[in-house]
């Protein structure tokens, strides 16, 4: 499946701004990570893109639903395994196995703390942000609750990385795509 077509999904089945934003958020550090690690930036980008293709109508059923979803319109069982594994030991007993579905198990929820603290930043963007500012929050259960900080630590020790090595990477991945997440928003 192509970004385009995985757009299209994403915004048939996602209206609110912030589900749609995040998707965006996600794809751009899942195309970090491949880029820096020699792996397919655009598969990689799609599977953060659809990752919660189905959480906005059907929260209830999230990683069930999308399995349906994304079966309709053809999608690789690689793409759908790993979908599904992003909710593992949440709403999926699919284990992230692969590095691609280990990074997005470890940067989901963290992409919901990096987007809870750039919109409590003045300038409203990611540009500067520090690794040391997001540690601060993350270690503050107050900020960004709904953002299970075990999962992220739990990503980060499937990939034999510490969270500043995870936090450093997210954050200059959302810095360097910033515009075009921008872009992409003012067309919904």
């Amino acid at each position: 499946m192509d970004r385009e077509k995985a757009m299209e999904l994403l915004k048939k089945y996602n209206k609110e701004y912030y589900h749609i934003k995040h998707g965006l958020m996600v794809e751009s550090i899942m195309r970090h990570f491949a880029k820096i690690n020699n792996y397919d930036e655009e598969f990689w980008g799609v599977v953060g893109l659809l990752h919660d293709i189905d959480y906005e109508m059907y929260p209830n059923q999230h990683c069930i639903k999308a399995i349906e979803i994304l079966k309709d319109v053809n999608a690789s069982d690689e793409l759908i395994h790993a979908v599904v594994s992003h909710g593992y030991n949440i709403c999926s007993d699919i284990k992230p196995t692969h590095y691609m579905e280990k990074v997005l198990y470890a940067t989901d929820e963290l992409t919901g703390i990096i987007a809870s603290l750039i919109n409590m930043r003045p300038s409203k963007n990611a540009q500067g942000m520090e690794v040391a500012t997001l540690k601060k929050k993350f270690k503050d259960k107050t900020f960004a609750r709904a953002c299970s900080r075990d999962i992220v630590k739990t990503g980060a020790e499937m990939l034999g990385v510490d969270l500043n090595y995870l936090f450093e990477h997210a954050i200059k991945a959302i810095e360097e795509n910033e515009d075009f997440i921008n872009q992409e928003l003012k067309k919904i």
